[in-house]
């Protein structure tokens, strides 16, 4: 599939549609659900890239949105967090509030762990490290609360679901520590730009041949902490 050509023909929605190209020996995959990758294996991706030579970016939306690629960078930067907090709720099958992608069977399958945990995650492990501990429980609906602990010796809460009321819907990133309080900005950008500034990132990766930081094992290591938490709900 043409990446470009997909740009300008469809909505691309912030990682909610499974999205794979390959352009002049580069390989985008957009987030929103990691079945792909655990079905692969876990070294199946890093070694096929290895093997190839090809390029990679995992399409994280807020990484790349114009709004919000920079405020992350920034928190990096700062260091000293203590603790974060994220929560993605959307309600995506209220009938108060119909969704394109209420039809979708693997949304209301998997739910919100799989397909807005990736950018929960996204977006806390570059700031506060690798997740080294994770505990998950349930909450209503579909909603799963996750405890993860991160190599930085910080802590993050995170609630993810997809189908809550329509007046519980929002996306919300906090991390608290030595320089104060610092909340994710609204009105991140349009989803087409972010997904656009991942074409152009992915192009720069094949080119240069230095890995983006959300490459297929950016994305692998995303993975492993949403199987962890899945099977900590298997096990509750």
């Amino acid at each position: 599939m043409d990446v470009r050509r997909y740009g300008e023909r469809h909505r691309v929605a912030g990682g909610q549609e499974r999205v794979e190209a390959l352009l002049s020996g580069v390989r985008l995959g957009a987030v929103g659900g990691g079945q792909r990758l655990r079905r692969l294996g876990a070294a199946a991706p890093h070694a096929a890239e290895h093997r190839t030579g090809v390029a990679s970016v995992v399409f994280c939306t807020l990484r790349f949105a114009r709004g919000t690629a920079g405020w992350i960078d920034e928190q990096v930067a700062t260091g000293g967090w203590f603790t974060a907090r994220a929560s993605w709720i959307g309600a995506l099958f209220d009938p108060g509030a119909p969704s394109e992608f209420a039809a979708s069977p693997w949304r209301r399958e998997k739910g919100g762990l799989w397909d807005v945990g990736p950018h929960a995650l996204s977006v806390l492990v570059p700031v506060l490290g690798e997740v080294t501990d994770v505990v998950a429980a349930r909450g209503p609906a579909d909603a799963v609360h996750l405890l993860l602990r991160h190599t930085s010796g910080a802590s993050s809460t995170v609630t993810l679901a997809l189908d809550a009321p329509a007046g519980a819907a929002g996306t919300e990133v906090e991390f608290r520590g030595e320089a104060g309080v610092s909340a994710l900005p609204g009105g991140g950008g349009d989803a087409l730009g972010a997904f656009r500034a991942a074409v152009d990132a992915l192009s720069d990766a094949a080119r240069t041949g230095v890995a983006h930081p959300c490459d297929v094992r950016f994305g692998l290591r995303l993975t492993e902490v949403l199987a962890q938490a899945e099977a900590e709900l298997g096990r509750s």
